[in-house]
């Protein structure tokens, strides 16, 4: 099928294209992120079971992709790519910085295809990355977004910043007002936080009455996490007590906020200066509550005593957003995550460091009924 135009909000003169049954589109710009303030930055481990990292703007040697995706790259963006470094950081990886010709430098993200919609979903980030930088949310422009027959990939701008190494109550706080950027601001039905209830209360959807259709990772996870029991009694026992605290919470029925579902440190929050200038790997963002996103940085306060107080600050706002019922989901999905990645990935020696931050998290959260 011959290529054909069609129009976007951000540039009316954006790409559609059909190329080896891959679906690709185009758009292009620049801004600049707002800076809130300049504050100083200390540390926080990656955020999916401790395991190690890599600063994005340090990538070793890339690796070669296949030639069709390079290809399909240059087709979409019009330039030569070259690579220059692969950027690496928690475990998703795939991340290459490459030299766009007569173009500034770009972030270049390929994965094999992991199912029939692993493309739809892509788009269905790249629409919210739009929305919310329209709204002046930090995250960088995507370039354009594709599909061969056995990967699927995104461009995006680079941002000459390094991913935070640590957290500290001031890098904390810049988090909490990005968040809060987030309010009002669903724009796909791509619902957290009901998905959050489903993995908390061990309970379908369709028992509540409610339509929900989970993506296949999201039915993969969840299936995961409901396992976890057999793993060892000490985690059966922090399963049960999750269970127990969220079985007769009611689902939500309302998703009202964007969130970004992954926003952690260090890897995906970048920092200049002591200051926030992005946050990436938006990939997963759909709608919900934005505590979902407060929750994730609960978990990461445990890691140093200095940010006891600013943790309680987070607390705080969550019990205003969703209220103790709507925390307990949150907490409990977290720390259910938390307990799954380790363990999937053989870091058995992590375990028992989850399983205490978990009952510390759960011992607050009662503290605060």
């Amino acid at each position: 099928m011959r290529g054909q135009s069609i129009g976007t909000e951000t540039d009316p003169g954006a790409q559609l294209r059909w190329r080896r049954g891959g679906l690709r589109t185009c758009t292009f710009g620049h801004c600049d992120w707002p800076v809130l303030g300049q504050r100083s930055v200390r540390s926080c481990g990656d955020p999916r079971g401790d395991l190690p990292f890599e600063q994005m703007n340090q990538g070793t040697h890339p690796e070669e992709l296949p030639a069709e995706v390079l290809d399909d790259v240059t087709s979409v963006v019009g330039a030569q790519v070259t690579l220059l470094s692969r950027l690496r950081g928690g475990v998703n990886g795939g991340a290459m910085r490459v030299q766009l010709a007569g173009r500034a430098n770009a972030v270049l993200k390929a994965v094999p295809r992991a199912h029939p919609n692993h493309l739809d979903e892509t788009l269905r980030a790249q629409r919210v990355v739009e929305h919310m930088r329209r709204r002046g949310y930090p995250t960088p422009a995507w370039l354009g977004v594709g599909a061969t027959a056995t990967h699927v990939w995104h461009l995006m701008d680079f941002v000459d910043a390094a991913p935070a190494p640590e957290l500290s109550p001031s890098l904390v706080e810049q988090l909490m007002e990005i968040i809060e950027l987030q309010a009002g601001q669903a724009s796909e039905p791509y619902d957290h936080w009901l998905y959050a209830w489903r993995v908390a209360t061990g309970q379908e959807s369709a028992v509540a009455g409610l339509d929900f259709n989970e993506t296949p990772q999201q039915s993969l996870l969840r299936q995961s996490v409901a396992g976890l029991s057999g793993y060892s009694s000490v985690v059966s026992a922090l399963a049960e007590r999750l269970r127990l605290v969220c079985a007769d919470v009611p689902p939500p029925r309302q998703a009202p906020d964007m969130v970004h579902a992954d926003l952690s440190t260090p890897s995906n929050v970048l920092v200049r200066d002591g200051a926030v200038v992005a946050v990436v790997d938006i990939g997963n963002a759909g709608s919900g509550t934005r505590a979902t996103d407060l929750t994730t940085l609960v978990w990461y306060t445990f890691r140093d005593p200095q940010l006891d107080g600013v943790r309680r600050r987070l607390w705080t706002r969550i019990l205003v957003l969703v209220g103790w019922e709507g925390a307990a989901v949150l907490a409990a999905t977290q720390i259910l995550h938390m307990l799954e990645v380790p363990i999937r990935h053989g870091r058995h020696d992590v375990v028992p460091g989850v399983v205490k931050r978990g009952h510390r998290a759960l011992d607050e959260l009662n503290a605060l009924r």
